[in-house]
């Protein structure tokens, strides 16, 4: 660990959180198809799980149609599992190296489990920033603890933390606020 306090490296980390978070929020379907809609799927490829992107080409031929190109022909199988076991509630057909999946349109149920979805991406964003806070926090008492840093530092630095905490978890309840309105509209 650095013996100094870099506010702007925990900022940068929370920031980080939220990003992956909207990216997260991107995958997840209005209504619409979308090659970002398959960006969360890992696939188990080679023995390694790897994004879905990095094993096929995702096109949208149409409004309501994905096209998935799987450049492998023995990955094919990987591919579509991952597609149905993802929380999207996909299912590819397949033609040889091609696979076509159709856009339900959204009821209230699925709308609803997509708001259901959105909800866990947000609480897993969520406890990243408190990790990020945890590390900042812990860096602060063995600063202190080690005599680098005096009381009225901590007070001011845990109070910063604090701050830019409650201000990434707020950004991440706005975009959340934001998704379901856009989910949940007919």
């Amino acid at each position: 660990m650095s013996t100094e306090f870099d506010l702007a490296d925990i900022k940068r980390r929370m920031q980080g959180a939220i990003q992956s978070f909207k990216h997260d929020l991107g995958g997840l379907r209005t209504g619409r198809a979308s090659a970002s809609l398959l960006d969360p799927i890992q696939v188990d490829a080679y023995g390694a799980m790897m994004p879905l992107n990095q094993v096929a080409t995702v096109s949208v031929p149409e409004p309501r149609l994905l096209s998935v190109q799987v450049w492998d022909r023995s990955m094919v199988g990987a591919v579509e599992k991952a597609i149905r076991d993802s929380d999207l509630g996909l299912n590819p057909s397949t033609e040889g190296q091609t696979m076509r999946i159709r856009i339900p349109e959204l009821n209230e149920q699925r709308r609803k489990e997509m708001v259901k979805v959105a909800h866990k991406y947000a609480e897993e964003a969520r406890i990243a920033v408190r990790h990020v806070r945890r590390d900042g926090m812990d860096l602060l008492k063995k600063l202190e603890k080690d005599g680098h840093i005096s009381k009225d530092d901590i007070e001011r630095h845990s109070d910063q933390v604090q701050k830019a905490t409650d201000q990434s978890v707020a950004d991440i309840d706005a975009a959340l606020a934001g998704k379901e309105k856009e989910i949940m509209q007919v």
